[in-house]
């Protein structure tokens, strides 16, 4: 599970034209686990096309990429790479209830619950190699760049952003924060009207900027101690202790002068020792596998241009999308890059 800060964090609202001009690491797993789970039909199933195959995080990526281009944004998606070993659990524990989701959700269905089959079908949402092949494939032909981290998709966007490389990290995740993001984006491709999960209550989502300067200034702490705070929460490494929330973690935080004063003031009050070593946890958010790169190579990336037929091609006569609207859009993207390339390409030197 993703660490939850959102009580400790200072964040603002902004519009995606406040983004305009500028370059977005965006984590991409994050990205399609959204478009999946929202691109659905009444009864949760996800969008087909007749051999079965899903295409709802194509349509959603291809849609929603033209939109932050057309507001100006440089979006480049970051995969994961070879996950951690301390992520593994996480990754097993999320198999088992996306397991459980799914038999949920076919019995929701068969009952006529629509209501709890969207529900269950949303939470069996699973990211598999042919959905990321043809995410990359599709983001390829429109000349949006996209590259494969070493290791967390999150970890290296951060790192991006850390290094100047982009103007910002964009994911739904806090874990972000804690691999050090001086600014981050959340609900980038998320914004719009939205359903609350179990509820028949829609809500207007609007992209919030967080930036971690501000946030620590506010809290009195150190990023050091806010990874301290996202160990003893919990986040994609270790589970957390059961009985400390946000105050209780940054009360924690404060009184230690390292790790192993959180470790011992955890284990005296609470009488429960963590189930990871979190020195461990502590020094992957410190020093996390990233793949470097200069600011020529991303460049190149960024000054692709789409391929108007090649999208054409996949998208209509492959994935049986409309021919009309694809065309359209695409052809929208293709005038909105030449547009704006010279500038673009202008900012790296």
């Amino acid at each position: 599970m993703a660490v939850d800060l959102s009580k400790l964090i200072i964040r603002e609202k902004i519009s995606l034209k406040e983004l305009s001009g500028k370059t977005v690491a965006i984590d991409a797993y994050n990205v399609l686990y959204q478009f999946l789970s929202i691109i659905r039909q009444p009864d949760g199933t996800p969008l087909k096309d007749s051999k079965g195959r899903v295409t709802s995080h194509l349509s959603g990526l291809f849609y929603r990429s033209i939109d932050l281009i057309q507001n100006g944004i440089t979006p480049i998606y970051v995969f994961d790479g070879i996950p951690s070993k301390l992520k593994m659990k996480t990754i097993e524990a999320r198999t088992r209830r996306r397991d459980n989701a799914y038999n949920a959700w076919l019995e929701a269905k068969a009952q006529g619950a629509l209501e709890a089959a969207r529900t269950y079908a949303q939470e069996s949402t699973r990211v598999d190699k042919a959905i990321v092949s043809s995410a990359k494939q599709l983001l390829d032909l429109m000349g949006i760049a996209q590259l494969t981290s070493t290791g967390e998709g999150e970890a290296q966007a951060s790192y991006m952003c850390r290094e100047g490389l982009v103007d910002a990290a964009a994911s739904q995740d806090y874990d972000t924060l804690l691999f050090g993001a001086p600014v981050i984006i959340r609900n980038l491709t998320l914004s719009g009207r939205r359903k609350l999960p179990k509820k028949n209550v829609y809500v207007e989502v609007e992209p919030e900027r967080v930036i971690l300067a501000e946030t620590l200034k506010a809290l009195g702490i150190s990023r050091q101690q806010l990874i301290w705070i996202g160990i003893m929460l919990g986040n994609d490494f270790n589970d957390g202790i059961k009985g400390i929330g946000p105050k209780t973690a940054l009360k924690i935080a404060m009184e230690s002068k390292s790790i192993s004063d959180v470790e011992s003031i955890v284990e005296q009050k609470f009488k429960t020792p963590f189930q990871t070593d979190i020195r461990e946890v502590e020094e992957l958010f410190n020093n996390p596998d990233v793949k470097r790169i200069e600011k020529p190579e991303l460049e190149k990336m960024v000054s692709a241009k789409p391929d108007i037929e090649g999208i054409k091609r996949m998208m209509c006569d492959d994935y049986e999308f409309s021919e009309a609207r694809i065309v359209k859009f695409a052809e929208l993207l293709a005038k909105k890059r030449d547009s704006s390339r010279q500038e673009g390409i202008s900012k790296w030197f």
